[in-house]
């Protein structure tokens, strides 16, 4: 049987008892993972996933996945309703987790050239909250608390990849050429903000008049938003630019011209983009068996405090004066599971810088983080949810975790939210 057909029976295989799992910790990420552990640990297929025509798919997802969400977050309506804590987050956490991971890969990967230990810290900072999907969808939530994270995981993919892109032109940097990586980073940056912004805004407007005149059919209104995502990702591509920047400009733009173009993407993706999601966790469970390999002691801590002092602290300064309580804050910092993005773009960057002389501790340092929070976060979403809707029973009704806050389009809605008496919650303002 060849490789399709092994993807093919392990999405068999969940599909039938997928609703018994629905209320385990057995998430849809981490069961495809194992999956693909045990598929390359029993060479059923093949491990070397950084090149050809998977890494083109896992890219293609990624592009997806950046352009959606990006335009399905309605930026004015995340200021106008408690969008202070989003943008906090993505404002000054994101940029000190950045900066903390690059400190303690000095400190703990010695060996590493400093903007080695960068690109770890910037493959690491992205977000999934599908790995911890209770967070976003439970109603035990207050809206403003469950779209700070889907806001923060929504778009810090994006934001990431300027500061990867930067990090991996001075990692490959030779000597005597010390302008060479200003001139490339500011040709990928630049080319791919350029192109995203031309064909969001004039792919979006064309669909938008298009479609006002009644010449558009509801299917390929669908395509189209799907077709301006990988138009934008080849045409930077094509002019030198970045088409991950890109794809994602381009859903800022499409979303300020077509207000519900992310809800189009969501629905043409909801099965198919879980499909592609279960596919990338497979793969990479499948790679992950070669990356372990250069797991030490000193990438185990890294990951450690990736997950929990890297992430926790920047959020804790972030949400200085926001009034919100501690276990909320605590909530937030733990909620920072490493997932999708991460996956992509560290295999991206063993595509195109293959001889970074430690990538193997690249690898190893990205598969363990995703692979410890996909566990844990998995295992974690469901009871600690509900334990912080029992914590939120004990508050005002004027508490600034119960403040109104738009509700915005959730993307990879993987199970059954955790529902309860407090539905009502939602209406606090």
């Amino acid at each position: 049987m060849d490789q399709v057909g092994v993807v093919a029976v392990v999405v068999v295989a969940y599909g039938l008892v997928s609703r018994l799992l629905e209320r385990t910790p057995l998430t849809v990420p981490l069961a495809f993972t194992a999956a693909g552990m045990a598929a390359g640990g029993l060479g059923l297929v093949e491990q070397d996933l950084t090149g050809g025509p998977v890494l083109t798919l896992l890219e293609l997802t990624l592009v997806v996945v950046l352009f959606s969400d990006a335009a399905r977050i309605d930026l004015g309506a995340v200021r106008r309703t408690g969008g202070t804590v989003p943008l906090r987050l993505l404002g000054v956490g994101m940029p000190l987790t950045i900066g903390l991971g690059v400190l303690a890969a000095a400190v703990l990967l010695g060996g590493l050239e400093v903007w080695e230990g960068a690109i770890i810290a910037a493959v690491l900072a992205p977000t999934d909250a599908a790995l911890g999907q209770a967070v976003v969808s439970s109603r035990l939530v207050p809206v403003r608390i469950r779209q700070a994270v889907n806001v923060e995981s929504g778009l810090n993919d994006g934001l990431s990849v300027p500061f990867l892109t930067l990090f991996v032109a001075l990692a490959v940097e030779e000597a005597g050429e010390a302008l060479d990586w200003v001139a490339f980073a500011t040709q990928q940056i630049g080319l791919g903000v350029l192109t995203g912004v031309v064909v969001g805004l004039a792919g979006g407007t064309a669909l938008e008049v298009a479609d006002r005149r009644g010449w558009v059919n509801a299917p390929f209104r669908q395509l189209t938003v799907v077709a301006l995502a990988v138009l934008a990702w080849a045409g930077a591509d094509a002019v030198g630019g970045n088409g991950f920047i890109a794809a994602f400009v381009a859903g800022l733009a499409t979303g300020a011209v077509i207000q519900d173009s992310g809800e189009d993407l969501l629905e043409f993706t909801e099965d198919e983009g879980q499909l592609l999601t279960a596919v990338v966790f497979f793969v990479f469970g499948v790679a992950a068996t070669g990356f372990l390999a250069a797991v030490s002691p000193a990438v185990v801590v890294y990951a450690a405090l990736s997950l929990t002092v890297l992430r926790m602290l920047p959020v804790a300064v972030a949400l200085v004066g926001s009034g919100l309580r501690p276990t909320t804050v605590l909530l937030l910092g733990w909620f920072g599971p490493r997932g999708l993005a991460s996956i992509i773009l560290a295999l991206v960057v063993a595509e195109q810088a293959p001889d970074l002389p430690h990538l193997d501790v690249v690898m190893a340092a990205m598969a363990l983080t995703v692979l410890a929070s996909t566990v844990l976060h998995g295992a974690t979403a469901r009871p600690l949810v509900q334990r912080y809707g029992r914590f939120l029973d004990t508050l005002p009704s004027d508490a600034p975790e119960l403040a109104a806050a738009a509700e915005l389009p959730v993307r990879g809605t993987m199970s059954d939210p955790v529902s309860g008496p407090e539905e009502g919650r939602d209406g606090d303002g």
